[in-house]
């Protein structure tokens, strides 16, 4: 471990203590610290006190339930295709105590999870400790969906704020409020412990139903929302990507979008995550009263983006930034306040993190790269391209100043410069100046393709040996 990111000697092993907060469905733009419309003090106190990496992905899913995947990468720290051949043997993995939690209980952690899991093996029983384990989403309504058409039809229909909708609000208290109370609960209790421990909090927010109380709504006025500037009513390549008016996700709003349905569904995205940010403030204050603060790391992120407007899509299930980049934070004794990285990594690399904290010698089977040494300054980048897939509809890899997204149901590919073209709104693939750039990444593509254990064919990519910067 770095010497500057070292623990403290307040446990006898010299163990700190680590705070895993995970969201569900949070884009990367959604910080107020990185210039985002949506408040949220409590995380941009977070980023304050610590690294922020502004270039974090998830590798992408081999469903349309992205989490599934997302949260199985992280538990078992493979990559994707990897992950999904393990999928349905987890449990012989917990019974060979690999799984992350298994890792820290077994080097002396107390254990402890509350909140959405969704990933195929219980977590009671890789866990010391459970508190409210959640389904992958709250019960959402019909009323729920293809909304709103027009002020009147809002008017009259669903809101955030009616306890009698269920979904957040089954069981008497809205769940992220309940999730706060088991952090709280059990950081109390960890106050006289004589172990380190690990707590896993998982949000279902800010997952739909965006549901939250109306003062949070309120802070949002539609006037003031802003229409993505890549805003568009129907997404060309919908069909072949798999993000048809079939998809649930898609389904959220009518078709073609409209920029007040879109305002409509982002103010209640904004206001969800600022109410989320709250219940993350309650937990922070707990943790600062506990007097376990200062040997404590705290690993802030989401298991994926989503789109909520941008190029006419509400979901999660493309491979544009908006969905597959996601907010990093951590912090903790030795780690620098208020900086930003652009390193590119991925949101699983905190597991091996949290195993390095630890001391723990990484298992020869993971294969995400701990951010310590990132923070530290020892190393300037873990990977030299980041890799992405969605079931055998979409691939992509981003490497240097450019990002190749490939359809092969259609054989499309496009090309973008997000430094200069953020919002992934010009195509520059079929531009002759660029025809080498697409060449290299189609190349790198098919390198990262092994290396994620992904076996999908794409015809038109030429088969040759990988070099070692395009891996």
């Amino acid at each position: 471990m770095p010497k500057c990111l070292a623990a403290t000697d307040r446990f006898p092993d010299g163990k700190p203590n680590i705070l895993f907060l995970f969201a569900d469905d949070q884009c990367y733009e959604t910080l107020r610290s990185l210039g985002s419309e949506v408040q949220t003090p409590n995380l941009d106190r977070l980023a304050a006190n610590g690294v922020t990496f502004t270039h974090a992905y998830n590798q992408g899913a081999w469903g349309g339930a992205v989490c599934i995947a997302s949260r199985t990468m992280l538990v078992t720290g493979r990559f994707l295709w990897h992950a999904k051949a393990i999928e349905n043997t987890l449990e012989e993995e917990a019974q060979a105590r690999r799984l992350w939690p298994q890792i820290l209980t077994d080097a002396g952690y107390d254990t402890y999870m509350s909140g959405k899991w969704h990933v195929k093996v219980d977590a009671e029983n890789i866990f010391r400790t459970t508190k409210h384990i959640r389904p992958g989403m709250p019960d959402q309504t019909d009323e729920g969906y293809d909304r709103p058409k027009s002020e009147a039809d809002y008017s009259a229909g669903w809101k955030p704020w009616e306890t009698e909708r269920g979904g957040y609000w089954q069981g008497g208290k809205h769940w992220s409020e309940v999730l706060a109370d088991d952090g709280i609960e059990f950081i109390h209790q960890a106050e006289n412990g004589d172990k380190p421990f690990f707590i896993y909090l998982a949000f279902n927010a800010p997952h739909d139903p965006r549901q939250s109380p109306k003062e949070y709504v309120d802070r949002y006025p539609l006037d003031q929302v802003t229409v993505p500037e890549n805003f568009l009513p129907e997404y060309p390549y919908k069909d072949a990507m798999g993000c048809d008016k079939e998809l649930r996700d898609e389904r959220l709003a009518p078709f073609p979008r409209t920029s007040y349905s879109v305002r409509v569904n982002r103010q209640e995205y904004y206001a969800i995550i600022t109410h989320m940010d709250a219940q993350i403030g309650r937990i922070l204050n707990a943790l600062d009263q506990s007097g376990k603060a200062d040997n404590t790391y705290i690993f802030f992120t989401a298991d994926n983006g989503l789109a909520v407007g941008h190029h006419g899509l509400l979901g999660k299930q493309s491979l544009f930034e908006h969905s597959v980049r996601i907010p990093l934070i951590v912090t903790g004794p030795g780690v620098p306040r208020g900086k930003q990285m652009a390193s590119p990594v991925y949101l699983q690399d905190i597991m091996p993190s949290t195993l390095n904290l630890a001391g723990i010698e990484i298992p020869e089977h993971l294969q995400f790269k701990s951010l310590m040494p990132l923070i530290a300054g020892t190393r300037t980048d873990s990977y030299n391209a980041i890799y992405g897939g969605y079931m055998e509809l979409q691939r992509m890899v981003h490497k240097n100043n450019y990002k190749l997204i490939c359809y092969p149901k259609i054989q499309k590919t496009l090309l973008f410069d997000p430094e200069k073209d953020p919002q992934e709104m010009h195509d520059l693939a079929a531009d002759p100046q660029y025809a080498s750039v697409v060449e290299d990444l189609k190349r790198t593509l098919q390198c990262l393709q092994r290396q994620t254990g992904d076996t999908l064919v794409l015809g038109e990519f030429k088969d040759e040996a990988c070099s070692e910067d395009q891996e």
